[in-house]
């Protein structure tokens, strides 16, 4: 076999990296994950370009920084004219869908002005962010937006639950101690299991539609984005999952008192915020973490019996699989809850990826301590394909050569992300205006500089403190260094590929050429 043939995308959502047996977790088993790891290469410094779905989840469809692509928030449109892997991967014979969540939303003002119906044909694609929507669920349906049209709900409804959202009645429910059922949106309910079977569960439904879908597609080559929605809030787990772990299986919070007085002005505005104050104390983390921790063993075993139809189809020999996540949980570590922000428990992300051609078996069982980003997944994709490089657009790198063993001259030295807070209670508290509220991340070997509109910077030390808990962003000794670290993100910000019209090589080809095509300006 001379290449893998299909593309297994898979995503977890808000999976800390070092939440993982392979990441060095001292508590939670993930045997499959790991073995995936044992079979590929295991990428220890990965890095997300926003760390809120939505845009980190463009970036990986796009392979665009959020600067480029421009959809920097939750519900921001990505626009029409922004190319994502279906744009790439279907002209190469590849059928191109996904089960589970994207936190895509419709450009509709872009497609109304192109005349195109977001129901049908390309309009549909575009509107799916060019994956066919073979089983789509964003996974979030709050009681007062729930229309009753999710697929979930109604194979609930099947299987002889009853509620008008079977999606909070039954998967995001709990059953408390005395037989009430309580809702899994109140943290402190997450000790107790969901009223939902375990196999009826989002995790169990979503693994179940991909065994679907590659049993459906047979020989055909395909990528297929299998994109859970756990162990993203809310922190609900069936049973058994729910007690598999324990308050005392709980690592203590990276976090200092010296670090909350101190804060940065834009840090210490997200400490203020609800789910902040709720981790800060130590009742919310050994409450909730356990079930964060049992939901990421069911995704582990449910992946188990996922990998093994494959092994019985014969498409483990065949297929690239990538397993990531869209970016981080705070869980309470330095005094935070949810994302965002640029520390390493919320900008890191897993990243394993087992190609199973013979090229890359000297590289199995490697951890690559090398940096990389999610972009850099969609030209890897490509090249996998057979697809022509599009350095014009794709502000990624293929990591082929680093699968295959292949020396790599000059490998990045830092990598970049980015993240729009307009819409979060920080923002106002702060004063300021929506276009303002933004942040931008360098992280090179050493260092982490993050620029926050309006404030001074931060920066740390990660040789010497790697835990991130002494922000260096205003002392005076490491001026030069801030200053060198500014221009380094000043010449990203520069150097983004926005003219996405034309290839660099059709530029090249016509450098000079208006005279010999009959344009004589400047001719005596």
């Amino acid at each position: 076999m001379a290449r893998a043939r299909n593309i297994l995308f898979i995503m977890a959502d808000q999976l800390r990296a070092d939440y993982l047996g392979c990441y060095g977790h001292p508590h939670i088993e993930t045997p499959v994950i790991d073995a995936l790891a044992a079979r590929g290469v295991r990428f220890s410094r990965a890095y997300c370009q926003s760390t809120v779905c939505g845009p980190s989840r463009m970036s990986f469809y796009t392979g665009r920084y959020a600067f480029s692509h421009g959809a920097t928030y939750n519900n921001f449109p990505l626009r029409v004219d922004e190319l994502t892997l279906g744009d790439y991967l279907r002209p190469l014979g590849l059928r191109t869908a996904l089960v589970g969540k994207t936190h895509m939303v419709i450009d509709r003002a872009g497609l109304a002005r192109l005349g195109v119906d977001a129901g049908e044909g390309i309009g549909r694609l575009v509107a799916e962010c060019g994956f066919e929507p073979y089983e789509r669920d964003d996974g979030l349906h709050p009681d007062p937006s729930f229309t009753g049209e999710a697929a979930y709900q109604r194979d609930l409804e099947a299987k002889g639950y009853q509620g008008r959202n079977l999606w909070h009645e039954a998967a995001n429910s709990v059953v408390g101690p005395d037989g009430a059922v309580l809702s899994g949106w109140r943290m402190r309910n997450a000790r107790y299991p969901a009223v939902g079977a375990e196999e009826d569960s989002e995790t169990a439904w979503i693994t179940g539609r991909a065994i679907d879908f590659i049993r459906e597609a047979g020989d055909e080559p395909w990528c297929l984005h299998l994109s859970y929605i756990k162990p993203h809030w809310p922190y609900v787990a069936p049973a058994p999952y729910h007690d598999l772990y324990g308050p005392q299986q709980v690592i203590a919070a990276n976090r200092a008192e010296p670090e909350k007085a101190a804060a940065h002005p834009v840090v210490q505005a997200f400490m203020r915020h609800g789910e902040s104050e709720c981790f800060a104390a130590e009742e919310c983390r050994r409450t909730v973490i356990p079930t964060y921790m049992g939901l990421v063993r069911q995704i582990d075993d449910r992946l188990g019996r996922l990998f093994q139809v494959m092994g019985e189809l014969g498409r483990l020999d065949d297929t690239m699989i990538v397993f990531t996540s869209d970016h981080g949980d705070y869980l309470g570590d330095h005094w935070l809850g949810e994302k965002e922000l640029f520390y390493e428990e919320a900008v890191r992300i897993p990243l394993i990826v087992v190609d199973p051609s013979p090229a890359a078996d000297a590289t199995r069982g490697r951890a690559d301590d090398r940096l990389v980003e999610a972009i850099d997944l969609a030209p890897t994709f490509l090249e996998l394909a057979g697809g022509e490089p599009a350095p014009h657009r794709l502000e990624g790198r293929s990591l082929m050569p680093l699968l295959h063993g292949v020396e790599v001259d000059q490998w990045r030295d830092a990598v970049f992300s980015e993240f729009d807070y307009a819409l979060r209670h920080a923002r106002r508290h702060l004063g300021v205006a929506p276009d303002a509220a933004r942040g931008y991340m360098v992280r090179t070997e050493r260092w982490k500089y993050a620029l926050y509109e309006g404030f001074r910077p931060q920066l740390f030390d990660l040789a010497a403190d790697p835990a991130e808990l002494h922000d260096l962003g205003d002392d005076p000794a490491h001026a030069a260094t801030r200053a060198e670290l500014h221009e380094r993100l000043f010449t990203w910000l520069r150097r983004r590929r926005l003219r996405i019209g034309i290839t660099d090589e059709e530029v090249e080809a016509r450098s000079g050429s208006a005279q010999a095509r009959g344009y004589l300006f400047g001719v005596w």
